[in-house]
């Protein structure tokens, strides 16, 4: 039995999940408090990954990245060559899992006093202090259950990381890809017991979030 897509899958999703949560938490302390009516636009483009299907993404992506494009060009240049790559599989999962950071970790912002974050201000904490040290820490279960839920949804991402990344045994084949590939080969065992593993995996992340959400 080959457990080379477990261990891709847990570094994929554990990647992705950090790229998807930087961006996330400065996307959702930028947007904290603010209620102009043009906002709700953006918020509608950057939740528009959950909302699309996951093999629409992987076709942007490999145009954006593709050998055809400017930035595929450019990249490949300076020797880089995304399509195709590890690297890949970790874009396509963070893009894909980016909206739960956003939406999460906007909730959480949204239940800290505004007026700790002023008395901070005060004490002349700087904008990326209060960020780092005073509403993160504050948000800390939010935070946290954001972080995972990231995890479990870059863990189970298949379509576009099958567009952009392929299915390259050793490489770039997740949990959903072996899954899959075993299915269409015959290998039932194989597949049974990837996703096997794939559903303790997420029981265990799911129960932490749960309890994490009723403990704040």
């Amino acid at each position: 039995m080959d457990f080379s897509p477990v261990w891709i899958s847990l570094k994929t999703a554990l990647a992705a999940s950090v790229i998807a949560m930087l961006f996330g938490l400065y996307a959702a302390w930028w947007r904290n408090g603010k209620t102009r009516a043009g906002l709700y636009t953006l918020d509608a483009f950057l939740m528009l990954p959950v909302a699309m299907p996951p093999t629409v993404i992987g076709l942007i992506l490999l145009y954006i990245f593709g050998q055809q494009s400017f930035i595929g060009q450019l990249l490949h240049t300076i020797g880089i060559s995304l399509i195709f790559s590890w690297p890949a599989a970790v874009i396509a999962a963070a893009i894909i899992s980016f909206p739960l950071a956003y939406m999460t970790l906007r909730a959480a912002f949204k239940q800290v006093d505004p007026a700790m974050l002023d008395s901070a201000r005060l004490d002349g904490v700087s904008e990326n202090g209060l960020l780092w040290r005073v509403l993160i820490p504050l948000a800390k279960p939010g935070v946290v259950a954001s972080f995972l839920l990231c995890f479990i949804r870059s863990l189970g991402e298949f379509g576009a990381t099958l567009m952009i990344a392929g299915n390259i045994p050793g490489k770039t084949q997740t949990i959903p890809l072996g899954v899959y590939f075993n299915v269409e080969s015959g290998n039932m065992t194989g597949a049974w017991i990837l996703a096997a593993i794939s559903f303790i995996v997420s029981l265990i992340v799911i129960q932490t979030v749960t309890r994490l959400e009723s403990s704040h």
